[in-house]
This record gives C-alpha cells, sequence and structure tokens, in this order.
C-alpha cells in the first residue's frame, strides 16, 4: 500500500500589530455600520456613505500596504485581513477591497512613473478598481477585449467591483495576442459606458463597463512581463479578503441565530434548547473558528512571503477560500431555517446573510474552484 505524503507549511500567528489593527477596525465599523444603516443603503446607488469613506482613509486604511514614498504605511498584507473580517462582520461595503487590489496589482507591476502618478491618489481617496472578467468565469483564461495596434480598447468588462464609482481602471486585455494590463481614467469612459449589475447581495455593488472606442497612450499599458502570473497573485489575494470578509460575517450570523434561539419559544420551551437546532449551530461554529484559522495561517505566510506568492501561500489561500465559503454557506443556511417562516422574509436579517453568502462564494472562485486548483497542488 502507497500512502501521499503532503507536506505544506501549518504556522499561524497574530500579532500585537494585528490584533490592534483588529479592535481598531471592529469599534470603527460597529459605530458606522449597524443592522439599520445596513439596510438604509441597499437601495443607494454608491452603496456608501462618502462621510464613512473619508473616515476609512482618514485612518489610513486605503493606503495600508501601499509604500511610504507613496503616502502610504507599507504595513504589510496580512494587516488587510483584521479590517476585511471587521467589515464582513458589520456588513459593511466600500470600495475598500478593489482599490487596495488594484493598488497592490500597481504596486507590482507599473512603472516607476505610473506608480509616482496613481499610489499617492489612491492612498488618500481616489477609487480604483480591477476589470478583468470577459464572463462571470474566475477559471477563464486570456481576455477577449483587445488592445488595438492603434492603442483604442474593444470590448466590455462584467462583474467590476465598484465600477459605477471607480476612478481609475486596471483592464485586462490583448494585444496581438500578448496579454496586456493598461491603465484607464473614468473621464475617458463614454456617458453610457457604465450599466449597474443587479446583485444578490444588496450590500454590494458592482457594474458593466464597456470600453469600446476608448484610446490610451504607451504610457498606459503596465510594463508587466508575466500578465497570468500578476493576475494569479491579485486572484489569491483578492480570494484571501473575501474569506476574511466572510468569516466576520459568519460570526454574526452565528450571534443573530443564537439570540434568537434562546428568546424564540415552541410548546412552552425555548428552541434553542432542542438538540435538533444545538447541533447545527455547533457545526457552524467550528466550521467558522476552521476558517478563521485557514484565514489568518494564510495571512501569517503572506506576511513572512514579504508578499511572495509561492506554493505555500497559493495553498492557504486557497484553503481559506474554500473553508470560508463553506462555512458561512452553511451558518446562513441555517439562520433562514432556524427562524422559520419569517427567516424566508426580505424583513428578516438572516436573509443579509445567505445573500452574502451566495454572493461572496462566487467571487474569485467557489469551492469547486479552489478545490480543483488545490488537487494538483497537494498531491502533485
Amino acid at each position: 500500500m502507497s500512502f501521499i505524503n503532503i507536506e505544506a507549511r501549518t504556522d499561524m500567528r497574530f500579532s500585537e500589530e494585528q490584533a490592534m489593527i483588529l479592535e481598531a477596525a471592529r469599534g470603527f465599523c460597529e459605530a458606522k455600520s449597524d443592522t439599520e444603516a445596513v439596510r438604509k443603503l441597499l437601495q443607494d446607488p454608491r452603496g456608501y456613505r462618502d462621510d464613512v469613506w473619508q473616515q476609512l482613509v482618514e485612518l489610513g486604511w486605503t493606503g495600508i500596504c501601499i509604500d511610504e514614498q507613496y503616502g502610504g504605511s507599507a504595513m504589510g498584507l496580512d494587516n488587510l485581513i483584521p479590517i476585511a473580517e471587521s467589515m464582513g462582520q458589520q456588513l459593511l461595503a466600500t470600495p475598500f477591497f478593489s482599490s487596495n487590489l488594484a493598488a497592490q496589482l500597481l504596486q507590482a507591476s507599473g512603472s516607476d512613473a505610473q506608480k509616482a502618478e496613481y499610489l499617492p491618489k489612491l492612498a488618500s481617496a481616489s477609487i480604483a478598481t480591477l476589470a478583468l472578467l470577459d464572463s462571470e468565469d474566475w477559471g477563464a483564461s486570456g481576455s477577449q477585449c483587445s488592445l488595438g495596434e492603434d492603442l483604442q480598447l474593444s470590448g466590455r468588462k462584467v462583474l467590476v467591483d465598484s465600477g459605477a464609482q471607480a476612478e481609475l481602471f486596471i483592464v485586462h486585455c490583448q494585444q496581438a495576442g500578448d496579454e496586456k494590463l493598461v491603465l484607464v481614467s473614468a473621464d475617458k469612459l463614454s456617458s453610457n459606458a457604465i450599466s449597474q449589475h443587479t446583485l444578490i447581495d444588496e450590500t454590494k455593488r458592482a457594474a458593466v463597463v464597456d470600453f469600446s472606442g476608448v484610446q490610451i497612450s504607451a504610457e498606459d499599458i503596465l510594463p508587466c512581463v508575466d500578465v497570468a502570473e500578476q493576475l494569479r497573485q491579485v486572484f489569491l489575494l483578492g480570494g484571501l479578503l473575501v474569506a476574511a470578509e466572510s468569516v466576520g460575517a459568519t460570526t454574526s450570523c452565528l450571534k443573530l441565530t443564537v439570540e434568537y434561539l434562546k428568546t424564540r419559544k415552541q410548546f412552552g420551551k425555548l428552541i434553542g434548547s432542542y438538540q435538533s437546532l444545538k447541533h447545527p449551530m455547533v457545526d457552524a461554529l467550528n466550521m467558522m473558528e476552521a476558517a478563521r484559522s485557514q484565514v489568518y495561517h494564510a495571512a501569517t505566510l503572506l506576511g513572512d512571503n514579504g508578499g511572495n506568492y509561492d506554493k505555500d501561500v497559493e495553498i492557504a489561500c486557497r484553503m481559506a477560500k474554500a473553508t470560508a465559503n463553506d462555512a458561512l454557506l452553511f451558518a446562513s443556511d441555517r439562520a433562514v431555517q432556524f427562524h422559520g417562516g419569517m427567516g424566508f422574509t426580505y424583513e428578516c436579517d438572516a436573509q443579509l446573510y445567505i445573500r452574502r453568502a451566495q454572493w461572496a462564494q462566487q467571487q474569485f472562485g467557489d469551492s469547486a474552484h479552489q478545490r480543483k486548483r488545490l488537487a494538483p497542488l497537494l498531491l502533485g
């Protein structure tokens, strides 16, 4: 009988710096985004309050991983995780994720001139986003969006996070068979280029953006040698941020459900006293804690590696995303089920979490997508 030997790093730390950031982030998010505030913004075209975004910028969160020479704090990618978890816990939706991912891609792939022009703006309130997908398949390779020899773009991108609010886009396209990343400012788009997506999670905003006819210059092309590698890295970081956000949402979803089980009575007894409801709550708690451990394990490796996405980091990020997907899906499903008939109504707050779960699992690849890519990494 032969055995498969799976070796991977298991380091996990929660630094004093992360603890301080988590405490500050939780306090801020709790003050700015209770359930009433979340519901007020569901139909808002922007999906967030400008004053909250400005306060978030003043806290330095938009520049937390941007180099100091560009106005950031250069604190390391692992310090994004406590902020993401806290935002998820309060369902606080802002352009925070899209701007940070765009900043990291620009910092890794941009020229000195591009970084000097745009990174200080991103550190101080400008909103940027990534326009990467031609379809809803995160596993698709290449791009249907093209850049002609005359440097004119043709094609559209879907599910562009904060697309209607962004001032800068990093667009994935192809030119004569080669993959390219190009910078496009929002003022270059036509008046009808952006149309909002209708998302199942009404706290989030995304758009279809048509870049056809946009004229760029050679200075707008990122001098990136290996576009596929840069996209792999940004997908892994994006998945990890969504995983951290999902862990936070799972925490609040569990709290909501447990509070209901402790107050709702049926046949003269609290429904939380029934074993058939206790056991799934314990399962949900264990799944949430497992997901949180995976998230901070990945954050530890990412911090130790100085942003180098080696095999161990990829394994950790993909495992974190898969386990966080599963935890939030399970907890939110039980939240709706255990609230009974009320749980299926729009007015029940359990709806906020099951909608978040359906949105979050698809971002940067669902659990099946992650496990399909984990198998060759772990088994060879």
